[in-house]
């Protein structure tokens, strides 16, 4: 243990960032307690593929983000709460918007009491860039007008407002991370890249993908990461929205094309109606200026511009090509 342990609480632990969050809080010493969606099952999500010796490091405690009293009670004794769970599939909040306001809005205003009632030392909500919507100029910084245009962007809307009026009224010490599209390992599938390289692993030529003229921001696990522990750590980020981001750019399309030159393969882009947004929620530009976050914590990502979204896809390839991660993955089915 070091000696600036802390006992922190991670919500979403079981999903894509926060399982590796919580490896990488677990790395650096600290007795981490893990809020994990209760199942039947006993299945922790993503924790159940740590390795042994991080995941018995781990204290899980299964509940449900929008029941108060599982949550204050996973709050006991926490001086940290890294709060990230959410429903995060904008096509799926096209058929379910209520659910999102039940978990994203909800869920948040749960924890936030909590941490309230418990009077925990730093509070670190997670939001989107998709609040931003299509950016009205690049890069995009904290101080960019907030147009969510999907169900789900509204919601993490809603919850970040709701978070910085605690921060504000009630003095609790609230940071808003703001990541851009986080890619890696473990990631869905119905998420662009594992997309692109899931359907290249599994033997096909033909790629079937959404609209691909839209840019995003990508970020490799690794870096939205310690984007994370960065806000998490600084005093100079309490009251304040980061965006954790690369400040760089490229197209859907040219993401495709990297890919299948890092796995030296093939490919023909094929154009798929159910994997297009309605127009008018589609995001078409999104690309961060994260110089606010560099200048209150010092955090620079690892794998920035391009050489480092090289470096991050063939990472990122190398895992899912892994036979056993690969047959994770229900292939040629697209899951919203």
């Amino acid at each position: 243990m070091t000696m600036n342990s802390e006992r922190i609480l991670v919500t979403g632990a079981d999903g894509f960032i926060g399982s590796h969050l919580t490896e990488a809080l677990v790395r650096e010493g600290h007795q981490v307690r893990a809020f994990v969606f209760y199942n039947s099952f006993h299945q922790w999500g993503w924790l159940d593929d740590v390795s042994p010796e991080i995941r018995d490091e781990i204290e899980v405690y299964s509940g449900d983000i929008r029941d108060y009293q599982t949550v204050r009670e996973a709050m006991r004794g926490m001086e940290t709460v890294y709060h990230l769970a959410a429903l995060i599939s904008i096509p799926y909040s096209y058929q379910a918007p209520e659910s999102y306001l039940d978990t994203n809005v909800k869920g948040t205003f749960q924890a936030l009491q909590a941490a309230r009632e418990h009077s925990v030392s730093r509070f670190i909500h997670t939001s989107t860039s998709e609040v931003y919507g299509t950016a009205q100029f690049v890069p995009i910084h904290e101080r960019h007008p907030l147009h969510p245009q999907s169900p789900y962007a509204a919601s993490k809307s809603g919850a970040d407002q709701i978070a910085l009026s605690y921060f504000h009224t009630y003095q609790l010490p609230v940071t808003i991370v703001r990541p851009f599209n986080t890619y890696g390992p473990r990631q869905s599938a119905r998420a662009v890249i594992p997309a692109i390289i899931t359907q290249i692993a599994s033997g096909s030529g033909n790629i079937r993908l959404g609209d691909l003229t839209p840019t995003r921001d990508f970020n490799y696990i690794k870096d939205t990461v310690s984007g994370f522990i960065a806000a998490g750590q600084s005093k100079q980020t309490i009251g304040e929205t980061v965006n954790i981001g690369s400040n760089f750019e490229i197209s859907v399309g040219d993401t495709a094309k990297l890919i299948a030159e890092v796995m030296n393969a093939q490919i023909e882009i094929k154009q798929d109606p159910q994997r297009i947004r309605p127009s008018s929620s589609e995001v078409h530009r999104l690309w961060a200026d994260n110089s606010k976050l560099k200048q209150l914590t010092g955090w620079v990502p690892a794998y920035g511009e391009i050489e480092g979204l090289k470096r991050g896809l063939a990472e990122t390839a190398e895992w899912f090509t892994n036979p056993a991660n690969l047959q994770r993955y229900k292939q040629g089915l697209y899951q919203i």
